[in-house]
């Protein structure tokens, strides 16, 4: 077996363990055997458990972020003259270069959702470190259109939206082939991963946009 082919043998199975587990409770025995290798392969090419969790978002989001930041550039570029991106356009493009950044979607972006989500549910400072660290110009290119699209929202009542929109995201992406399944079995309906994120992206833009300010709202 090559070096390249462990490499791989190791990512792709503690990417799914990872996904299915959580980072807490995913053993690198249970890594290793999955993938068939020894525990001496992984701490040769990795080092540690936290590179290794590292090493399985930077194979998903490389090629996203590279995606996504050439295509904000675009769009920065059509709005050089004034104006801004409608969010369902901005929406648009990070979801489809999501579901289309891995060759073999949707099922591997479905389990990098899964992981997004153990992320936000589990305590990773590293990663949130080190995901600040290697992509963070290019998440705040995203934000930045963003918030051009929203004036009116003030600052923290945007992170609130935002962070539930991105809940919704998750949750949704992460279960596509439940949703697939219920839509055939109580709808005889067959839908795509594309149609499923066709009517998730209304309702995130509903929520970024909202109806103004909580604070408003209440008073």
């Amino acid at each position: 077996m090559s070096q390249s082919d462990t490499v791989q043998r190791i990512l792709d199975a503690a990417e799914v363990l990872f996904a299915q587990k959580g980072f807490a409770e995913t053993s690198l025995r249970a890594i290793t055997s999955r993938a068939g290798v020894n525990l001496a392969a992984v701490n040769y090419h990795f080092g540690s458990k936290e590179a290794l969790i590292q090493a399985v978002f930077e194979r998903y989001l490389t090629p996203f972020c590279q995606a996504l930041d050439a295509k904000l550039e675009e769009l920065e570029g059509e709005t050089r003259s004034g104006g801004e991106v409608p969010l369902e356009k901005l929406f648009t493009v990070a979801s489809r270069l999501a579901l289309g950044s891995h060759g073999d979607e949707p099922r591997r972006a479905m389990i990098f959702f899964r992981l997004s989500g153990q992320a936000y549910s589990q305590p990773q400072d590293h990663l949130r470190a080190w995901l600040r660290e290697h992509y963070g110009p290019v998440f705040r290119r995203f934000l930045a259109l963003l918030r051009r699209a929203v004036p009116d929202v003030p600052p923290m009542e945007l992170f609130w939206r935002v962070h539930f929109s991105l809940g919704a995201v998750i949750f949704t992406l992460s279960g596509m082939e439940s949703l697939q399944a219920i839509s055939k079995k109580d709808f005889n309906q067959s839908v795509t991963a594309a149609h499923i994120t066709q009517q998730l992206l209304p309702f995130v833009v509903g929520g970024i946009v909202g109806a103004g300010p909580a604070r408003e709202r209440q008073a």
